[in-house]
């Protein structure tokens, strides 16, 4: 066989070894952090209205059970996946692999949580699990990127509900066979269009909650004796096919298998300090620089111009009837940013996005393609360049190459817990964000996720439920 013949089963030969060995004590440190990250996302989502919509269909179709569906108690393990899972994504608070354009742990960690609370499983499998299933995410989504997204699929759950299975396969301890078959049966759950861009679509946010659901799904079904292709990655009609295009043209094999084990790129996953889409935060980052920089006078900006890469483009929209659509949008963040010296999660709300002061200045705003920016994006950089001019002919840049959080540029560990306790504390208050912070840092199992669920109901107004 090639090198190309034998890629899902190279894969899952490396799963079916490396969830018995030890994780390097770095890959160890950054999936706390992940952890840490991904969790303070779901506590401030699970209290917003696309949360209660799915968490109403997770009490009528998944009741009771043994794992933590959070802010709505006890759930089967395929409820809590899926609830746990959109609200990871539910804010745009989610960390992602810029060469992938994806949001590993919100597919992956929900997966593996829910089935370790069941299975009672240690905190060293657990953490394992998600390191391996994170860096498969993160490397298929690299692989075919940016094909697939132009292809018009969203790398987070096509890429993420095959990282789930193979980190459920992971902790349930499949071989490399069994593994080889929940990839192939995962490969058919592949899933998720762009089509939600600027049409206030939520179903965005439950595209990594159906990955995770589907990860374990696909594992189960393994288990039970279902077979799928082998040769779902690389295969005629498989996965890349499908999604991508033409191998060595539209997505590289040995993006996804050379070094793993070895080189995990999941340490140079970024963190985001605005919860917005990240391919909006190099102009945020510009906008605040050069208002530190120069003494700007809102009333005399006449034109904002912000140049960056071609997918970063299609977000040029100025519709902000919705929360999504606000997150989604280069020139409402880049007004905000400009209006409010910042962007944080309470800038997103309805009289925010009617402020008439944001969007006289978003008005303002034009979104072109930069040359340089779109060569660098995604392998070496998420680039922009924001120039603003005034009314009497002034003229002021600044360039971003790597915005804030990127591996390049990172957030420190103290940094992340100041984002984690902005976000969670208005939901689980002080005490409670400290029992979480404690929980991912000195990570020894998933009891706390009770403590959590139940410091999220007591905060839950009567609307939301």
């Amino acid at each position: 066989m090639t090198d190309e013949t034998r890629l899902t089963r190279d894969v899952a030969e490396w799963v079916a070894v490396q969830r018995d060995r030890a994780l390097p004590p770095e890959v160890d440190h950054h999936a706390r952090r992940l952890i840490l990250d991904h969790l303070a996302g779901v506590v401030a989502s699970a209290v917003g209205p696309v949360s209660a919509a799915v968490g109403k269909h997770v009490g009528r179709m998944y009741p009771g059970g043994s794992a933590t569906a959070l802010g709505f108690g006890r759930s089967s393990v395929l409820g809590a996946a899926l609830i746990n899972g959109t609200n990871g994504h539910g804010i745009e608070s989610d960390e992602g692999y810029t060469p992938g354009s994806m949001h590993p742990t919100s597919a992956v960690l929900p997966a593996v949580f829910a089935v370790a609370q069941e299975a009672g499983s240690s905190a060293e499998a657990i953490l394992r699990a998600s390191a391996i299933g994170m860096e498969l995410a993160c490397r298929i989504a690299d692989a075919g990127h940016p094909a697939t997204r132009n292809n018009h699929f969203h790398n987070t759950p096509i890429a993420g509900v095959l990282g789930a299975a193979a980190a459920v396969s992971a902790l349930r301890g499949f071989d490399a066979e069994l593994t080889a078959n929940a990839l192939g049966i995962a490969g058919s759950h592949a899933g998720g269009l762009f089509e939600f861009l600027g049409q206030s679509a939520e179903v965005k946010r439950l595209h990594p909650g159906k990955a995770a659901r589907d990860g374990i799904v696909s594992a189960d079904l393994a288990e039970a004796g279902l077979t799928g292709p082998t040769t779902v990655l690389e295969g005629t009609d498989g996965y890349f096919a499908a999604f991508a295009g033409k191998p060595g043209t539209d997505w590289n094999p040995a993006t996804v298998r050379d070094g793993l084990g070895a080189n995990w790129v999941i340490r140079r996953t970024y963190v985001k300090p605005y919860p917005c889409c990240r391919h909006l935060h190099g102009a945020i980052d510009a906008v605040l620089a050069l208002s530190q920089e120069h003494t700007l006078d809102i009333a005399q900006i006449d034109s904002i111009e912000v140049g960056t890469f071609g997918i970063a483009t299609r977000h040029a929209h100025t519709e902000t009837g919705t929360v999504l659509d606000a997150q989604l949008s280069l020139p409402y963040t880049v007004a905000l940013a400009l209006v409010r010296g910042g962007v944080t999660l309470t800038d997103f709300d309805e009289s925010s996005r009617s402020d008439p002061g944001v969007r006289r200045v978003m008005e303002k705003v034009r979104v072109y393609l930069d040359e340089a920016a779109d060569a660098a994006y995604p392998k070496t950089g998420r680039p922009a360049e924001v120039t603003i001019r005034l009314a009497d002919g002034t003229k002021v840049s600044h360039r971003v190459e790597q915005p804030y959080g990127e591996p390049d540029n990172p957030m420190s560990d103290q940094d992340l817990e100041r984002k984690a306790r902005g976000l969670a504390e208005p939901v689980i208050g002080e005490e409670g964000t400290r029992d979480l912070i404690d929980g991912a840092w000195n990570f020894a199992g998933l009891a706390f996720l009770d403590d959590i669920d139940r410091a999220i109901s007591l905060t839950r107004s009567p609307a939301a439920v």
